[in-house]
C-alpha cells in the first residue's frame, strides 16, 4: 500500500464487481492490495487464478519492479466457468453451484444433476463449459449415450453440434460428466483420506464459515 497511490489502485477495484469511481468504500481499495500481500505472504511462485484476478495478479508483478525484486510470480490466469445455475461464474460462497476438488462422489452427482442444462442451449450451459475446459482438455475423447447407442467425441465442437440438433439428451450428458468429474477427483479423495496431515487440513477447513463483510 505504501508503494502505489490511491489513483492507481482505483485502476484494480473491478476485480470485486465495483466500477463506482471515488464512490468506494475503504475496504474495498484495500481489497487489491491484501489480496496481492497474499501472494507474497504464501510465497507462491506460480500464480494461478481466473481471469478475473488477472489484474490483481499483475498488481503482484508491478510490486516487484518497485520493490526490485528479481523473481517474479508467473502468472497463470484461467477461462472462468458458468456456475451450475448458468448465471455468472462458479462461486465458492454459493456451495451449490460450483463443484468442489473434496466433494463426495453423491455431491458431484446432485450438483451437475440439478445443474442447468435446456435442451438445445449451447449458450449458456454450464455443462457444455466443464466438457469444453476441462473433460476434452483433460482425455482424448468423451462418451455419451445409454445402453447400446454410446457415441464417442474426439472434438468439442462435434458435441456442441449435436447437443444443439437435440441429439443429446441433457440426461445423457449429464451422467457422462459426473462419470468423467468423479474419476478425475478420485486421487484427491484418496489423499486427503489417507495422509493423516491432508485429512487434519481437510477438517480444519471445512470447520470454516463463509461470511460475507461487504
Amino acid at each position: 500500500a505504501s508503494k502505489f497511490k490511491i489513483d492507481y489502485i482505483k485502476n484494480y477495484t473491478p476485480i470485486i464487481g465495483n466500477n463506482n469511481g471515488d464512490n468506494l468504500p475503504t475496504s474495498q481499495l484495500m481489497y487489491p492490495v491484501m489480496q496481492t500481500a497474499d501472494v507474497f505472504f504464501l510465497g507462491v511462485d506460480i500464480c494461478s487464478l481466473g481471469m478475473d484476478q488477472k489484474k490483481v495478479n499483475m498488481l503482484c508483478r508491478e510490486y516487484c519492479d518497485k520493490i526490485h525484486r528479481k523473481f517474479k510470480p508467473i502468472i497463470i490466469s484461467h477461462h472462468m466457468l458458468l456456475g451450475l445455475d448458468g448465471k455468472n461464474k462458479m462461486s465458492k460462497s454459493d456451495p451449490n453451484n460450483a463443484i468442489f476438488m473434496n466433494d463426495a462422489p453423491y455431491i458431484v452427482k446432485k450438483k451437475i444433476k440439478n445443474a442447468f442444462c435446456e435442451v438445445g442451449n449451447i449458450d449458456t450451459n454450464p455443462i457444455l463449459e466443464y466438457i469444453k475446459y476441462i473433460i476434452l482438455e483433460k482425455d482424448d475423447e468423451f462418451v455419451v449415450g445409454r445402453d447400446d447407442s454410446n457415441k464417442t467425441y474426439t472434438r468439442y465442437d462435434d458435441v456442441e453440434e449435436d447437443f444443439e440438433k437435440k441429439l443429446i439428451h441433457p440426461e445423457d450428458l449429464k451422467n457422462a460428466v459426473i462419470e468423467c468429474l468423479n474419476r478425475y477427483l478420485k486421487p484427491v479423495r484418496e489423499h486427503f483420506t489417507t495422509n493423516d496431515e491432508a485429512n487434519l487440513l481437510h477438517k480444519t477447513v471445512k470447520s470454516y464459515k463463509i461470511k460475507k463483510i461487504m
